[in-house]
């Protein structure tokens, strides 16, 4: 049933005025979306908002005068009594391990039990991190660890370890009280700090760090369990080594079975366990300590038999003696028929054997002993190294055989320092586990910075005052004794512990089951947490699971991962991988808090105030240099594992946007690199085009021309800045829709076709003041851009008005004043896409004026694209009369060679031929075109059609005159001008043109402006030289003239424009900005 109350109306003593009461519903409060699937939008939505509750209660009408001025905006911003209301009945449920506590009812309609968290520090934080870092390791190897570094070596180790784990935790102190940590802790924590990329990566290797240790706990167990227990439990008998692992893998995967049944049916059994697995871990340390104790008034009677120098199993034997005396008759013992070939005085028996005595000694000398000294310094050896009292007298032999070698205590591997330190890490892990449960505090504020360092505190007194009691009590022999084979096969803490070596066995156990219980419940949670946040697309099926909420598929994976743990059967092999997964996780955590600090982002406000970004950073250094210390091939794997899902997930995973510290970093350098960029002028060397490219989109707002992307992509190769804009004609009141729609769009067509930059859809009055507008002020700093790209407007002739002529003649004019250089690409639709490749062909620059140097650079640019790289490059240039054609070729060859440009050069001489009666008519067409628009006020239908028939005579005059050119004398070129031929053509053309004149010229001619008449020459003329050189050629570049600095013949530039361009099919003009962009100097 739907609960309500009532907010009872509270009179206003000042203003008195009353609010009227109004009844809220909590299904309305706490309403969810039906599909549970759909995660992934609530999530962005939840942590975008600026508060914890964001839902919207629907319209509210308020009935009031007070607030009267605000009303209007009561739906989207809504009043502060409003949003406090839904704050105090807010509740973080319980995350992390817990059994999902929420059902269904027969409508379908969620019900949520609203239960306020109740723990505290001790029970929340405190408990839960003793419980995770206090493990298996301290009862099984820390013995071993003691004995063979010693207690300095074991100090170093443990103070390293110790530290790292404190500056790791006051760096998620910091991060853990800067707001909320849902479910998935550490994870959740580092992919908000630093972004999604390095949330993944590290999320999942702490996924791995937590699958591999309950590999490591299971491990252990069994362990115990064949070693302690019941050690003739055994499945394999034969070849020991072999044997044990195989019976290792047997069990453990047998366990594993075993606790993944139990995770399956309902992890609320695992946390109501979780109290005793803790007091088994609490018990088993305070016998230690009262074992420790008890040695100062009475030492345990266990005893230790070496034989010379050397400490013998004693499993198989009860005297440690070669004789003794049995009904007043000497006979052999048992060690008889272990060194020698038979029991009898006679046998041949092994020599060390024969050469030294046996000694039995104490295996826990006591407390005030003085084994102290002994036991200070390390005693690291090779495989197979015998474990020997230096003190003790021995007479040296021959090595033993193999069969007489097992009934030492020998080293089963190399033991040093760098591989202590991996074996002795994961002891100290387990930090995270108040973090991962915040919802059930009473203030997680306040209790995970306290309860957590208090936890390592506690725990770095427990290792330390171990290593040093454990020094200082046991024999050195027996604390290399790794599995106790020298006092009856117990645990070697087990014989100092007190009352029995059974508290340690037993304690030792479930201390054991419990973890990896624990690991088992929290790997798939965070897998879980991982896989619903969408930003590993192929782990999307671990998101789901059962319709409590159990991360079914999770678990599953996270058994077969185990299970290699399981398969590799040694904890020593084990424990180093999941030490690289951890320290990992705890690097990026002190690099979180490092660059947050950094940054001093508003956001950052942490609770905790102990914290210093110089101290995430040691903790972050003292994490590498573990990972190395430890093993360095394993750090690589780590690291190379967690760079393939860095790339990724930035590759293919899912854009997310949490206010990470990487992009406030982002943000930061960026700000930094433009004030940089401005304090100092561009240097030639370091010019490359910074494109605005200017789109045309259509009604639907589509990109019109999608292909001037893909150019810009192949010119660019995803270097330096792009901006692609667009302009709308309107108010942004009216359109600003659209134009958010039209950027969409853009940024849309910028992927398709692989173009990095920035896109930007402006809204103006008209759309040369758009134009204008982003001319001058688009980019930043010293990243402005310095080119435009622009296609060229094909419909002008065709248009209604001369808006889009006006349009573009301004851009060319506005460019040009901006000193900014201009790419006009004509046919664009035609140009190559990205998928295309150009077997053959060329591209053909045409030098007529030097303005930069801009076409050189560009065909370089292109050729470094894969579309155009097997596309030849050839540069033309126009040598006129007075020019010496052939001098000119060498130095245009040597200044391409000092460009250390590849392409072939090739100079066109035109020599000043007669102004031909097609020029003069195609300026009498164009002049008549201009002259009637603009006199005769037509209607829109008679202007395209006046419009068609000027275009009409314009193609039957140009294919006439064709004709007739064509039966008339041939082109004469002259290859080298002298002086003499100079001289003598200018003579001979002034006479043919003054015959011309008076004979040829026909009356219409005469009034024709001279300068239009020069300009169609000068198009004609290049034109036809262009196309007879270029015209199968891929892509020709020109120089694009300048419009006339008179306005009133901006009608004719067009025209002028299109002659240049006639029968050419890819053409890109290219106006330069007026400074040099190439230089032949290093």
């Amino acid at each position: 049933m739907p609960i309500n109350f009532t907010v009872v109306p509270v009179e206003d003593e000042v203003a008195g005025s009353n609010i009227a009461a109004a009844t809220v519903s909590l299904d309305k409060i706490f309403q969810e979306e039906d599909n549970e699937d759909n995660l992934q939008g609530d999530d962005n939505q939840r942590e975008s908002s600026p508060f914890i509750s964001s839902d919207n209660d629907g319209e509210t009408y308020y009935d009031g005068k007070n607030m009267a001025l605000f009303e209007e905006e009561m739906d989207s911003n809504p009043m502060v009594s409003s949003l406090l209301s839904k704050l105090a009945i807010y509740t973080n449920l319980t995350q992390g391990v817990r059994e999902h506590e929420e059902a269904e009812n027969e409508d379908g309609v969620r019900r949520v039990t609203v239960v306020v968290p109740q723990m505290g520090t001790f029970i929340g934080v405190y408990l839960p991190c003793m419980q995770n870092i206090l493990g298996v390791i301290l009862f099984l190897r820390l013995t071993w660890i003691v004995g063979t570094a010693g207690i300095l070596g074991s100090f170093a180790i443990v103070s390293m370890c110790c530290i790292c784990t404190l500056l790791t935790a006051i760096s998620m102190s910091a991060i853990a009280t800067n707001g909320v940590v849902p479910a998935g802790g550490s994870y959740y924590m580092i992919s908000r700090s630093l972004g999604p990329e390095f949330g993944g990566a590290v999320g999942l290797c702490f996924y791995l760090g937590t699958t591999f240790a309950g590999s490591m706990y299971i491990l252990g167990t069994i362990e115990i369990l064949l070693t302690y227990i019941i050690p003739t439990a055994t499945v394999f008998k034969e070849g020991e080594d072999a044997a044990m692992l195989n019976n290792m893998r047997v069990y453990g995967t047998c366990c594993l079975l075993l606790m993944a049944l139990v995770v399956f049916v309902g992890v609320k059994y695992v946390n109501k366990l979780a109290l005793v697995f803790l007091a088994c871990v609490i018990l088993s340390i305070m016998a230690t300590y009262a074992g420790v104790i008890k040695t100062l008034i009475e030492p345990p009677e266990f005893s230790v038999c070496l034989l010379g120098n050397r400490s013998l199993k004693n499993e198989h034997f009860e005297t440690c003696a070669k004789t003794e005396l049995v009904k007043n008759m000497t006979v052999n013992t048992k060690l008889w028929p272990l060194f020698c070939d038979s029991e009898y005085p006679n046998a041949t028996c092994d020599e060390y054997f024969m050469l030294n005595n046996l000694t039995e000694i104490q295996a826990i000398p006591g407390l005030l002993s003085g084994v102290i000294k002994d036991n200070l310094w390390g005693n690291y050896g090779p495989a197979g190294m015998y474990a020997e009292k230096k003190t003790q007298p021995s007479v040296p032999a021959q090595d033993s055989s193999n069969d007489i070698s097992k009934h030492y205590i020998f080293n089963d591997f190399s033991t040093y320092f760098t591989l202590l330190v991996g074996i002795y890490f994961p002891s100290v892990t387990g930090i995270m586990a108040g973090s991962n449960r915040s919802g059930d505090l009473r203030d997680a504020q306040r209790s995970i910075p306290i309860g957590t360092i208090m936890a390592i505190l506690t725990t770095s007194f427990i290792y330390i005052s171990c290593v040093v009691l454990f020094g200082a009590c046991i024999e050195g022999v027996v604390l290399r004794d790794k599995f106790g084979y020298s006092v009856k096969k117990n645990p070697v803490i087990g014989i100092l512990a007190w009352p029995s070596p059974w508290v340690i066995v037993i304690g030792s156990f479930f201390s054991c089951c419990g973890a990896g219980l624990q690991s088992l419940t929290g790997a798939p949670r965070l897998l879980q947490a991982i896989a619903r946040d969408g930003i590993i697309p192929f782990l999307q099926v671990f998101g789901h699971g059962k319709a409590n909420g159990e991360p079914t598929w999770a678990l599953l994976l996270t058994v077969g991962i185990c299970e290699i743990g399981i398969l590799i059967a040694s904890l020593d092999a084990v424990a180093p991988i999941l030490s690289m997964f951890f320290l990992m996780c705890y690097l990026f955590v002190n690099l979180a808090c490092a660059v947050q600090t950094l940054l001093r982002t508003p956001n950052w406000r942490p609770r905790f105030k102990f914290y210093h970004w110089t101290l995430s950073f040691l903790g972050m250094i003292l994490c590498l240099s573990l990972m190395f210390l430890s093993s360095w091939y394993y750090a690589l794997v780590a690291i190379v594992i967690a760079g393939c899902i860095y790339k990724y997930i930035e590759y293919r995973g899912a854009v997310k946007e949490w206010g990470d510290g990487i992009r406030g970093l982002s943000l930061n350098a960026a700000r930094y690199a433009l004030i940089r960029l401005e304090e100092v002028p561009l240097h030639t060397k370091n010019w490359r085009p910074q494109l605005l490219v200017l789109c045309k989109l259509d009604s639907d707002m589509a990109v019109k021309h999608p292909r001037l992307l893909s150019f810009t992509t192949q010119l660019k190769a995803g270097k330096g800045l792009t901006i692609v804009c667009s302009v709308l004609e309107g108010t942004y009141m009216t359109r600003g829709n659209q134009a958010k729609l039209g950027e969409q769009n853009l940024k849309a067509a910028m992927a398709a076709e692989r173009t990095k930059g920035f896109s930007h859809v402006v809204v103006s009055s008209n759309l040369r003041d758009g134009f204008s507008l982003l001319i001058q002020s688009a980019g930043l700093g010293g990243m402005k851009h310095n080119a435009v790209l622009m296609a060229w407007p094909v419909g002008w002739k065709q248009a209604r008005d001369s808006s889009a002529r006006r349009n573009f003649i301004e851009t060319v004019r506005e460019t040009t004043a901006a000193h900014q250089a201009l790419l006009v690409a004509k046919n664009i639709d035609h140009f190559p896409s990205n998928q295309e490749r150009l077997k053959q062909g060329t591209v053909d620059v045409w030098w007529i004026v030097h303005d930069g140097g801009l076409l050189m650079l560009l065909p370089f640019l292109l050729s470094q694209h894969k579309v155009w790289r097997k596309s030849k490059m050839r540069i033309f240039t126009v040598a006129q009369m007075d020019d010496n054609s052939i001098q000119m070729k060498k130095d245009l060859q040597m200044f391409v060679y000092h460009l250390r440009l590849d392409a072939v050069v090739e100079v066109v001489e035109m020599h000043e031929s007669d102004i031909s009666a097609f020029t003069y008519e195609k300026t009498l067409v164009m002049e008549q075109r201009s002259q009637m628009l603009k006199q005769m006020q037509l209607s829109r239908t008679e202007r395209e059609r006046e419009a068609q028939l000027i275009h009409d005579r314009n193609t039957a005059s140009h294919s006439a005159m064709t004709d007739k050119a064509a039966g008339a004398t041939p082109d004469r070129v002259h290859m080298t001008w002298t002086k003499e031929k100079l001289v003598n053509e200018r003579n001979r053309q002034r006479e043919n043109m003054a015959v011309k004149d008076l004979f040829n010229m026909k009356p219409e001619w005469e009034h024709l402006n001279q300068s239009n008449v020069r300009r169609m020459h000068t198009a004609v003329k290049l034109n036809e030289a262009v196309v007879k050189k270029s015209q199968n050629s891929q892509l020709v570049l020109l120089n694009m003239p300048g419009p006339p600095k008179n306005m009133k013949g901006d009608e004719n530039y067009m025209e002028f424009l299109e002659v240049l361009m006639e029968g050419l099919d890819r053409v890109l003009l290219v106006r330069g900005g007026g400074s040099e962009v190439i230089t032949i100097y290093s």
